[in-house]
């Protein structure tokens, strides 16, 4: 799963703000797409510029990180590694574009996980509030863990042993 950090958190609760509010969502277009929407809160660019740039190759976003060379120079990868360096890794994005990461679905009711569609706005803002919520979890436990070892009361010894 995604390393967890503060930039990553805060441009998947202004995706989720933005989708909220009505941003342009289809999910055939390769900048408008659960994937799209999302880099273009990370990456800074239009939805235009995303679906250009991943049209001059062929296949979705899945087929296209499956294809990804850091490099190859061309636009579609340079926009990947921009939103690994983000702190995603490549299976974050397969699974955001079907809505299909065990972890993230673990988190959210049965009744409502079995229901839900890769191509549902309401659906891809549950998946991406919870993603959220997890990855808020991670950071604040890890900085817990942070400051406790600062303070000298984890005994790393103990720990490890």
């Amino acid at each position: 799963m995604a390393k967890a950090n503060p930039n990553l958190i805060f441009d998947l609760r202004r995706t989720v703000a933005k989708l909220k509010k009505g941003a342009p969502y289809q999910w055939g277009h390769m900048g408008a797409c659960n994937c799209g929407n999302l880099a273009q809160e990370i990456i800074q660019i239009s939805k235009a510029e995303i679906h250009r740039f991943a049209m001059q190759r062929s296949g979705d976003w899945s087929e296209q990180l499956l294809d990804y060379c850091p490099s190859s120079g061309m636009p579609m990868d340079l926009m990947i590694t921009k939103l690994l360096d983000a702190g995603l890794e490549r299976d974050d994005l397969i699974h955001l574009e079907k809505l299909s990461d065990p972890e993230i679905l673990a988190h959210i009711p049965i009744e409502r996980r079995n229901k839900m569609a890769k191509n549902n706005i309401a659906d891809v803002i549950l998946y991406l509030e919870t993603w959220t919520h997890l990855l808020e979890s991670q950071w604040a436990d890890a900085q817990e863990i942070n400051r406790l070892s600062q303070a000298g009361k984890i005994n790393h010894s103990k720990v490890l042993s």
